[in-house]
């Protein structure tokens, strides 16, 4: 797929692997960014890459074993596509969209999600971006937040959907340490209590 203008100086053999449902570190807290540093420019840049060759919208490091608050995205139109530390100041509304997870690939659910949101993060020249998103922009964004709050989107899914997903994720873990995620064993997710206290 081709890298929507992104530096051509990055070819595939700099893609990093992604990590995968039943690995720890998409369960894990990410860590603010303290400095935006030239080592971090260079991973966003490849980490942008990394997700046009996956053919995702969004990536959130944790999904490349980095447990840091840093994500792309493919809507740089809308915001700037390299986000640091990002918080959700404001949402209101709600709308349903049928979600896929690069970290849980071929799996496509609806999720409910608040339709607009109001958002502060860092872009890699260290300026502050403050804005409204709307539409697919917000989407991802929330979506690619979870992550850095060690949520995946099957967190979110209705009880009817949670029924076909836990049988087709055990299958994928099944015999692996994978079989421990707190979606499969109903252990609370401090994140996500956190968000719906």
């Amino acid at each position: 797929m081709r890298n929507r203008g992104h530096d051509d100086a990055i070819t595939d053999e700099h893609l990093m692997p992604l990590r995968y449902f039943g690995d720890q570190v998409l369960r894990r807290h990410a860590a603010d960014v303290p400095d935006i540093t030239g080592e971090l420019v260079e991973f966003g840049r490849t980490m942008l890459v990394t997700m046009d060759h996956e053919v995702g919208i969004g990536l959130a490091a944790p999904q490349v074993g980095r447990s840091i608050r840093m994500l792309v995205h493919g809507l740089p139109e809308d915001a700037p596509p390299v986000l640091f530390n990002p918080v959700i100041v404001e949402s209101s509304g709600e709308s349903v969209y049928q979600e896929g997870c690069l970290s849980i690939p071929g799996l496509y659910i609806d999720v409910v999600r608040p339709s607009e949101i109001h958002l502060r993060a860092w872009d890699d020249q260290g300026n502050e971006v403050d804005l409204d998103a709307d539409g697919m922009l917000a989407r991802v964004v929330q979506h690619e937040m979870d992550h850095l709050d060690g949520l995946l989107f099957v967190d979110r899914i209705s009880v009817e959907d949670r029924i076909t997903a836990e049988a087709e994720l055990r299958k994928r873990v099944a015999g692996t340490l994978g079989t421990s995620d707190p979606f499969l064993t109903g252990k609370a997710i401090k994140a996500l209590l956190r968000k719906h206290a």
